[in-house]
């Protein structure tokens, strides 16, 4: 005990000097504890003051983002001894997803399957909030044992999360199998974690001697350790072969649910990706793993599986569930450029996909209180019945499949642009192959988004009732997010320039 008391000052001195950077975080796990306090206190009318705290401290959260951004601006600084690191990509992921969780966050409540639940949704609530607190720490993880805990904190909520409705036995079986595989892949993790640890001896990913102890390792035993560790991350990316449970999981969660695993997780996911790679990316020494080579293989085998699957389709659900494996795989190609090009398109990217795959899956829930399904087919006729919400959809899917003037055309653009100009220095083959299997992505994606128009205009109703009325605040928003694609379209700069 004595041994350790002259490095007691110096430990705490780290701690407080790092509190001012960690301050997004303090004030998330502050507002978990004031709507878990206020469902306590308020009992089963807490709903609405649970959403309105929740609401308005993620607004407060993400002021703190912008207030962070312009204290740290391109620097880059370890928080808490190496278990932590901040940076101005780690904010920009960090702001997205708040941005995100905060338009969930409203969502919730317009899902009406969801809102009658007899638990009502101040529990959800709460649950989200502890998510969004584990999605920063991944967004920041540079500690192996770090990176372990925060994906372990977003998994428990997640699985909260997905089987929150109990009392539907669909819903229950999807919260199961999440259950299951989560543990699965993070028990594979934690053994490749202890692997890097016995052969390093640190659990840090920037210290110093970590990539020197490593490159002395088998390179058997350190290709197996790897891929371990990538299992891990790659079951919150969803990327081949680690989709399978993304169907039928998306299927019977509930849809605004659908709406957060499928967007925020996976933008902390790439954010923990990136500080992962980090280490031997910037390694003039590192030969022993080709991380290029093995994610691109992932990236195209992950494009072609998605895509190809969402084509055969019916449900909507489970036609963006395969979509957003393609979109995935689609930004891994940004990911192994490995430059800071690369990494700005792959931030630009991923929020326009945000926004428009919950812009989407709100639609669902909007068609599906009004047909009671949630197959495409169900969808006849019903364009001119309800003309905003079906040219809202038509925008959103558009800017989904990367289709001019929207900004997933841009995102799109951004990220070819950036592994040409990568193809171009190097003349990687591989780069050439994405870049191949990205267009031809594109191009099939357009067969099974343009089902939904189809549908909705050029196919006849065999029901004639009279239209029933829907949620207005869906449609409000998405109009307001449809308006907002186009704009980001025209001029990709309103956002670019931030990233």
């Amino acid at each position: 005990m004595h041994e350790l008391l002259p490095y007691i000052p110096g430990q705490l001195t780290n701690i407080l000097g790092s509190v001012k950077f960690f301050m997004p975080e303090i004030y998330l796990a502050a507002l978990f504890i004031i709507v878990l306090v206020t469902d306590l206190l308020f009992g089963r009318n807490s709903e609405k003051l649970c959403r309105i705290v929740a609401c308005a401290g993620m607004l407060l959260v993400m002021v703190n983002d912008v207030e962070q951004l312009l204290i740290i601006k391109d620097q880059l600084r370890f928080l808490f001894s190496g278990m932590l690191l901040q940076n101005h990509t780690s904010l920009i992921f960090r702001l997205i997803i708040d941005s995100t969780a905060f338009l969930l966050l409203l969502y919730f409540a317009w899902d009406r399957p969801l809102r009658s639940h007899p638990k009502r949704l101040s529990d959800l609530y709460s649950i989200t909030i502890a998510a969004v607190l584990g999605l920063h720490l991944m967004t920041m993880a540079a500690n192996l044992l770090s990176v372990y805990l925060s994906i372990e904190m977003v998994s428990i909520a997640s699985y909260l999360m997905v089987a929150y409705r109990s009392e539907n036995a669909f819903s229950t079986e999807a919260g199961l199998k999440y259950v299951l595989f989560g543990a699965a892949s993070s028990a594979i993790m934690l053994y490749g974690i202890s692997l890097l640890y016995g052969f390093t001896g640190t659990l840090g990913l920037f210290d110093a001697n970590f990539i020197g102890w490593l490159l002395q390792a088998h390179t058997a035993g350190l290709t197996f350790a790897l891929v371990l560790v990538l299992v891990g991350i790659g079951f919150k990316l969803s990327f081949v072969p680690l989709h399978f449970w993304v169907p039928d999981v998306y299927q019977g969660a509930p849809t605004p649910i659908m709406a957060f695993l499928s967007t925020v997780p996976k933008i902390a996911a790439f954010g923990l990706l990136i500080n992962f790679l980090t280490p031997f990316i910037s390694s003039p020494q590192w030969k022993a793993f080709d991380f290029g080579i093995y994610l691109s293989a992932i990236g195209i085998l992950t494009m072609i599986a998605g895509n190809f699957a969402a084509v055969m389709q019916n449900n909507a659900k489970r036609m963006l569930a395969y979509s957003s494996i393609g979109h995935t795989g689609f930004a891994l190609m940004a990911v192994v450029t490995f430059t800071s090009q690369g990494i700005t398109a792959l931030t630009f990217y991923l929020a326009v996909y945000a926004i428009a795959n919950i812009g989407a899956l709100m639609l669902v829930t909007y068609f599906a209180w009004i047909t009671g399904l949630e197959d495409i087919d169900s969808y006849r006729g019903l364009g001119f019945k309800y003309p905003a919400a079906s040219v809202c959809f038509i925008v959103i899917l558009i800017s989904l499949a990367g289709l001019p003037i929207t900004a997933g055309f841009t995102g799109k653009v951004f990220v070819f642009s950036a592994v040409y100009s990568v193809y171009q220095q190097d003349h990687h083959t591989w780069l050439l192959a994405l870049t191949i299997t990205g267009a031809v992505a594109t191009v099939v994606s357009l067969f099974y988004y343009i089902k939904i128009p189809l549908n909705l205009f050029l196919k006849r109703a065999e029901n004639t009732a009279e239209p029933i009325p829907g949620s207005n605040y869906i449609i409000g928003f998405a109009v307001i997010i449809a308006l907002l694609l186009v704009l980001l379209g025209i001029f990709p700069g309103l956002l670019s320039q931030f990233l």
